[in-house]
């Protein structure tokens, strides 16, 4: 099996790469397993130097979320899509969004999309005008679904707490010194 000239192909079910010329809609959607259920993974809206390093981002990314869904008991496989942003600090429009939404609405299910880094709830709820695999759209108080962030950042602090446990012997975080790099809705 060939990786494509990508060491991190990883035995990747699909590599997609979609261009909308009308819209200036460059992206990627990796899909690294559906063994569980359907690639499930957000999608990032960002600046990289290369197409190539986007493509890696994406199949690195899909390969994370294989694992982390398997690992929550998910039914749901790995995916992650990555919309190129032309140059630092561009901002995604709607005819954009609503490209990749078709994007994701082409593979009929085998990709189910979410927020992530340059997304919002706002710009899921444009892709969603355009395919019905989107998750992680607003809803009410108490139930699933919206900005993902909240989340992922308590799930941070108790890998952060197990490694110091594991590393320092250290029962508390207190006087524990860590490092964040970036500080988004994750970090902050």
């Amino acid at each position: 099996m060939t990786n494509w000239g990508f060491p991190d192909f990883d035995a990747h079910e699909g590599v997609h790469l979609f261009t909308d010329p009308a819209s200036g809609l460059q992206a990627v959607i990796a899909v690294h397993s559906t063994h569980l259920g359907p690639a499930a993974g957000g999608a990032r809206f960002w600046h990289y130097a290369t197409p190539a390093l986007a493509i890696t981002d994406a199949l690195r990314l899909s390969r994370g979320m294989s694992y982390k869904n398997a690992m929550a008991g998910l039914a749901l496989g790995g995916g992650k899509g990555v919309v190129l942003a032309a140059k630092q600090g561009d901002v995604i429009t709607t005819a954009q969004l609503e490209a990749f939404g078709r994007a994701v609405e082409s593979l009929g299910g085998r990709y189910v999309t979410a927020e992530d880094v340059g997304m919002s709830e706002e710009r899921m709820k444009v892709i969603a005008t355009q395919t019905r695999y989107v998750s992680g759209l607003p809803v009410a108080s108490g139930a699933a679904g919206g900005d993902p962030g909240p989340y992922t950042a308590h799930g941070v602090y108790l890998g952060v707490k197990a490694a110091a446990k594991r590393g320092l012997g250290a029962v508390d975080m207190k006087g524990v010194r860590v490092a964040i790099q970036g500080v988004g809705s994750v970090g902050g």
